[in-house]
């Protein structure tokens, strides 16, 4: 098909540039990006059959068990030069089963059942990909494909293990409706543990899972599950694509988890890492077939000098069978309900972001810096995902900015459903691994004697207990169309978060979840704890996460006052540490009796309990901040109050 025939039009392009002018000077390259798009889902339906068929791969490649129980095994490793599979199942030999030579660089090989018809390659048995190169080398491999990898206590390289149980795990809840409001519990399987170990997913779906739902999270995000070799990788150094991490149990236990989400009404998203993969050739992607490239770039464009990872080569046809693949396979295989994709800026620049500040220019997002292969490559991953999947969300973590990446592909955008706000969590800390929580910035080492209920609040933990409530409301009703909370920070959790490591003699100290601290009932923890299940419970009721940006009424540095309406709620932050104010004017749009529903000075949140949730606003038709109403409230000093009117129906 010649070329011109893809210079396609966006169906959508006029309505994103009336929304933003300023795009219009990059108008063909919004065209392009679409005709690239366009080109490879032809390229898909000429050479595949379409893209249904081809993200189906996981069902042809790696190991597959035919229904007469012979096995078929089968792998792209276009440089090599001869395959062979090794394992418990024939004494280890090196020679005895070869692949057969297929084209495209593609190998097979048919191992047909035993005499008692079952599989010659047992559950839980031991397997490896010999592969020998041209160079004459001689490695031993896991298939990119495998869908469970092992390490056994003494060893420091993973092992493929084969993964057909008698008894797979039966899905029994359906998926939940996509909610409106999107409130994430950010999580990792296993430091939601207060034990010093790794903690499994059997611990999460019964202790941690009736935790999130009575807090008011709909929505789990699940880190470090494709499995990862190095744990203080934090998950971001995958090393088998399509393998749950063993370190917290099997597939079918991950399969429990989140089933049993499900059941509660809580959808399931996966901390999905396709920006880079890590260095690791026995028990990794790297050298695969023997070559430097296989599924990476060649040279240094396959390498991240900063995070010492191999990078994808998004424009070969088998790395996007082998990614698109991928996705689907969380999607079916273990119900997910859709994706958080990691290390998106570095994806969609050739420099990856590496000494650049993007000022918000927007040159700085067209032009030869930016990597249209990996752009495509999520352009295709999103039409896929929402095409197959109608409730699917997709959420982006990119800082630099990318104009367009949550507006729909038809649209000219990428396709995603969210970005990740980064900013706002740098506005209140770095928020970084090893960094000091946010309770633990606000009251330090007053947290480990000034806890108590018993005495009185001393002024660091009074100020930390009362900013630390602000702060996340600010965030949750100002910041954007969703909101996510790391577990433990809801209850204010204390100290900073490390994994094992030789520089801290492999302790678990840090690496874990000390919900016991919640569970005390003379520990002010669970103080923090009532404000965010009542936060994520009123926003469920009237549904601002889900309103259109918020009308910012006050902003008075000298009063250290807030005002802002959002979802016909009115949100009023004062910030200053002992001026309170009585009588002070708040704009109003809808005139009525306005109530309070909550307020971070409650005795039950470990506020002072300075606010009568009896009295009654009444608005004036008195102008004010450009609004056509007004009325007048008593606001404590560090206290935040949510008004709502008595008179809107708030079905949203």
């Amino acid at each position: 098909m010649a070329e011109s025939e893809y210079n396609v039009s966006v169906p959508h392009l006029n309505s994103l540039l009336q929304m933003d002018p300023y795009l219009k000077p990059f108008e063909n390259d919004l065209q392009r990006r679409y005709g690239l798009f366009k080109k490879q889902l032809t390229l898909l339906e000429e050479a595949e059959g379409g893209f249904d068929q081809f993200t189906r791969s996981y069902k042809s490649y790696g190991v597959q068990r035919m229904p007469d129980n012979s096995l078929v095994f089968k792998e792209w490793a276009p440089a090599a030069e001869a395959l062979f599979l090794t394992g418990d199942f024939n004494g280890w030999d090196n020679f005895s089963h070869p692949y057969t030579k297929k084209e495209f660089g593609k190998w097979e090989l048919h191992i047909p059942p035993k005499e008692d018809k079952t599989p010659a390659v047992a559950h839980n048995s031991k397997l490896k990909v010999v592969v020998h190169t041209r160079a004459g080398e001689r490695l031993f491999r896991i298939s990119p494909w495998a869908k469970y990898v092992t390490r056994h206590e003494k060893s420091v390289i993973y092992d493929w293990v084969h993964w057909d149980p008698p008894q797979p795990y039966i899905h029994k809840h359906p998926r939940p409706q996509k909610p409106r409001s999107l409130r994430i519990y950010e999580s990792h399987v296993g430091i939601a543990s207060p034990e010093g170990k790794v903690a499994s997913y059997s611990n999460f779906t019964h202790n941690v899972l009736p935790r999130i739902k009575d807090l008011g999270y709909n929505c789990i995000q699940l880190m470090a599950i494709m499995e990862h070799a190095y744990y203080a990788s934090f998950g971001y150094q995958v090393t088998s694509f399509f393998a749950a991490s063993s370190r917290c149990g099997t597939p079918e236990e991950l399969k429990e988890l989140i089933d049993v989400a499900h059941s509660l009404g809580i959808i399931v998203l996966l901390d999905v890492v396709h920006s880079h993969a890590s260095k690791n050739t026995e028990d990794g992607l790297n050298h695969f077939d023997g070559s430097d490239s296989c599924f990476f770039h060649s040279g240094p464009r396959g390498e991240h000098s900063l995070w010492d990872s191999r990078l994808f080569n998004y424009s070969g046809w088998e790395v996007l069978r082998f990614l698109l693949s991928n996705l689907r396979w969380w999607m079916e295989e273990y119900r997910f309900d859709g994706f958080r994709f990691d290390g998106v800026s570095s994806m969609l620049y050739h420099h990856h972001g590496i000494g650049s500040g993007f000022s918000g220019d927007y040159a700085e997002y067209f032009g030869l810096q930016v990597d249209e292969d990996s752009l495509v490559y999520l352009m295709l991953a999103n039409h896929i995902l929402h095409t197959l999947y109608e409730d699917c969300i997709t959420i982006a973590e990119d800082v630099s900015g990318m104009p367009t990446l949550c507006c729909p592909i038809q649209g000219g955008g990428l396709g995603f459903d969210y970005r990740l706000a980064m900013a706002i969590p740098d506005k209140w800390i770095q928020a970084l691994v090893g960094d000091k929580t946010l309770a633990f910035w606000l009251m330090d080492k007053d947290m480990y004697t000034n806890m108590s209920t018993s005495i009185p609040m001393n002024s660091v933990i009074d100020r930390g207990i009362q900013l630390h409530k602000m702060i996340r409301l600010l965030t949750h009703s100002l910041g954007g169309e969703g909101y996510l909370n790391f577990m433990g920070n809801e209850f204010g959790h204390p100290e900073w978060l490390d994994f094992p490591r030789v520089g801290n003699n492999e302790s678990y100290h840090y690496a874990r979840r000390q919900f016991n601290l919640v569970d005390t009932d003379h520990l002010r923890y669970w103080q923090l704890y009532a404000f965010d299940r009542d936060m994520n419970r009123t926003e469920d009721k009237y549904g601002w996460l889900a309103a259109p940006p918020a009308y910012i009424s006050v902003k008075h540095e000298g009063d250290k006052v807030i005002v802002f309406e959002r979802a016909n709620v009115i949100f009023i932050f004062n910030f200053h540490p002992t001026n309170s104010y009585s009588n002070y004017r708040v704009a109003v749009g809808p005139p009525g009796k306005y109530k309070i529903k909550l307020d971070s000075d409650g005795i039950q949140y470990g506020g002072h309990g300075r606010l009568d949730h009896n009295t009654e606003f009444f608005t004036e038709p008195m102008e004010f901040n450009n609004l056509p109403n007004s009325m007048l409230v008593y606001i404590p000093c560090r206290t935040a109050i949510v008004l709502v009117n008595e008179e809107i129906d708030y079905c949203y």
